[in-house]
This record gives C-alpha cells, sequence and structure tokens, in this order.
C-alpha cells in the first residue's frame, strides 16, 4: 500500500489546518461546540498524529493527549479529555467559526485517511495486541431468562392439567383447556431458549480457546468465528474425554434438528412439514424409525421433547463449568472480563484451565 499517497491525500483534505508548534503542555482553553462533531478520538489521532506527524503534547492528568494545530493563523487545541475529545480555544466564542471549519477539514482527512485506518486494523489482527470483548454474561442472561421462563410455563401447565373454562354462547357452550395454550407458550419459550444458548456457546467456546492457549492472534479468532459451532466445541473440549463427546454428539443432534426446522422455514430438510397420503389417513413423512436415539422430534410443528432438550443443556452447561475449566468460568462468565490477547501469548494468563493443554 502507499502510505505517502494516502498521507499526501489526507494533507490535502485538511488544507489550511497546520500543526502548531507545542508552546504549553497542558492546555487550559474552553470546549468549543465545533468540538462535538469530530470523528471517533481515535480516527483523530490516527490521522494527525500516526499519519502525518502532528505533534502530541499529552499526556496529563485528565488529558490522554493534546494536538496543537493552527488554522489560518488562528491556534487552537484537540485533545482527548476525561468528558471526550473536543476542539479547544483560549477565546471559544470568537473562535467557534474557525473551530468548526477544523471539525470539517478533520472529518475530509479522515474519510481521505480510510485506506491507512484499514491497514493498521489488518496489521493488528494478525498479531496479538488485542482485546476481545467478553459478552458471555449477556448472552448468557438471555438464555437464562427464557429457560426460567419455559420451566415456568411447564409448570403451570401441569398444575392446571384439569381445568377447563366454559364459556357461554347462544346456542349453548365452548369448552377451552388452559393448560394447551399455557404448553405451547412454554414450547416457544424452549425454542428461543435453545437458540439463545447455541449463541452464547458460539462465544463462549472462542474464550475458552483463547483462556486454554488455542487462539493466539485475531486472524485465528476470525477464522474461527466464521466456521461451524461443532469446530468452536472441539476449540474448547477436548473430544477425546469421554463426557465432552457424549455431549458434543448429542448437542450436534440438538442443534441439527433446530437449524433444520427453525431455520429452514419449518419445513426442515427431511420432509418435517410433510404428510403422505395412506390407508389410515394422513401420515408425517417423518416417521418414528427415522428419528435416532437422540431425536427431539423436530417436526410436525414444534412437538419436539423440550424437557429432556433442557435439561440435556443444563447438563453440559455444569459439565463445561467443571474440572480444570472451573477457574474460567470465574475469569468469562462469572466477571466478563474482556480476553488480552497479548498477556494470553506471553504465558500470563496461564492457571488450571490449562493443564490440559500443556
Amino acid at each position: 500500500m502507499d502510505t505517502k499517497a494516502i498521507e499526501a491525500a489526507a494533507r490535502s483534505a485538511i488544507a489550511p489546518l497546520l500543526p502548531a508548534p507545542v508552546t504549553n503542555p497542558y492546555f487550559t482553553g474552553d470546549r468549543t461546540k465545533a468540538g462535538y462533531s469530530l470523528p471517533p478520538y481515535y480516527l483523530v489521532y490516527f490521522l494527525l498524529v500516526e499519519l502525518l506527524g502532528f505533534d502530541d503534547s499529552g499526556p496529563e492528568e485528565k488529558v490522554a493527549w493534546s494536538v496543537p494545530v493552527d488554522y489560518k493563523g488562528r491556534r487552537l487545541t484537540i485533545e482527548h479529555r476525561k468528558l471526550g475529545l473536543g476542539i479547544f480555544s483560549h477565546n471559544a466564542a470568537d473562535d467557534e467559526e474557525a473551530a468548526v471549519e477544523v471539525a470539517n477539514r478533520i472529518h475530509a482527512g479522515v474519510k481521505a485517511a480510510e485506506p491507512f485506518f484499514d491497514l493498521l486494523a489488518e496489521t493488528a489482527a494478525r498479531g496479538s495486541r488485542l482485546n476481545v470483548v467478553n459478552n458471555s454474561p449477556k448472552l448468557f442472561e438471555r438464555f437464562e431468562f427464557l429457560a426460567t421462563q419455559y420451566e415456568s410455563k411447564r409448570l403451570e401447565a401441569n398444575a392446571r392439567e384439569k381445568e377447563t373454562i366454559r364459556t357461554r354462547i347462544e346456542d349453548g357452550y365452548i369448552i377451552s383447556y388452559p393448560s394447551s395454550t399455557i404448553r405451547r407458550h412454554a414450547q416457544l419459550y424452549a425454542v428461543s431458549a435453545i437458540e439463545a444458548f447455541f449463541s452464547w456457546t458460539e462465544h463462549v467456546f472462542i474464550h475458552l480457546g483463547i483462556i486454554t492457549g488455542r487462539l493466539l492472534t485475531g486472524d485465528a479468532i476470525a477464522k474461527l468465528a466464521d466456521a461451524n459451532w461443532a469446530d468452536k466445541y472441539k476449540i474448547a473440549l477436548d473430544l477425546s474425554d469421554g463426557d465432552s463427546k457424549n455431549f458434543y454428539d448429542r448437542l450436534l443432534v440438538l442443534r441439527r434438528q433446530l437449524r433444520n426446522f427453525v431455520a429452514h422455514g419449518s419445513f426442515g430438510k427431511e420432509g418435517q412439514a410433510f404428510q403422505f397420503h395412506s390407508s389410515v389417513g394422513a401420515v408425517p413423512l417423518l416417521l418414528p424409525h427415522r428419528r435416532g436415539a437422540d431425536s427431539f422430534k423436530f417436526g410436525n410443528g414444534v412437538d419436539f421433547v423440550a424437557h429432556d432438550a433442557i435439561a440435556l443443556i443444563h447438563d453440559f452447561i455444569r459439565h463445561l463449568w467443571s474440572q480444570s475449566r472451573a477457574p474460567a468460568k470465574i475469569y468469562i462468565q462469572d466477571n466478563g472480563l474482556p480476553l488480552v490477547l497479548g498477556w494470553r501469548a506471553t504465558g500470563r494468563m496461564l492457571g488450571r484451565c490449562d493443564q490440559k493443554r500443556q
């Protein structure tokens, strides 16, 4: 990539904005209104300091960085302070118009420098100087909420199993059974809970792969993020362990049936939405003999065994955070801390969760 050409384009875009000499590293000017419209702080810093070589006179208390600039003879400072990025001046009222022009020039410069930013990001992704955001607690909270709602509805349906409601109509009355409606609602919560569980595992498996030393660069993480669920499982758990292999096989069946049914408009891939004509009437095309022992009966609507599926998931979660992976739960799930690849690559995040991998 021709960074000289990008630099020239960026300089042209911000002209006549120029670097100003550092006369007082502890600038105390007032914030202008125009400064609120600046691009994200890191893009401004990359543009002015990394690409164009403007001087950074920071940091100091409550200031991360400070770049003095000259715009048509007016001295302004672009600073990232405790309360955010801004354009500052000793005479903010008189310099407001100039600050607006500076903000506009910086926006133009940021647009011209986009290839440079892409290069920075691509270079960073190939290494280990990265933090990996941890959304595991939030994703698991969603699963827990839906699973709790399912269990509540299931118990309510069981408790009201014998209840009937008679509603008078003109020629008599209609009998309805509340438990049937409640049970349908429970199934809906179950499907959503299972989907939430697999969403959580797609995320947490990658974090376990990092903390156990299987994933050490941004490139490796990006590739695994695009891979299928089975590949992520194998990064996080060892299939040579009998329990891990058993859970893998059963969860794979559940995931495949859920995806085939839900993600394909409830038609599935095995004729779940079909019934064939027979001497005994319409019969489901997916007959019981075609369902394996671990089938959760997706097909003919959502008539799978929700309780068995949710129970399997809870059993797996206990297994996931057991044995050598127990310390990882404290870091990843309980506290929701980001994973620092640089620490892991240098061995600063070693613990009991690494023992089986070493």
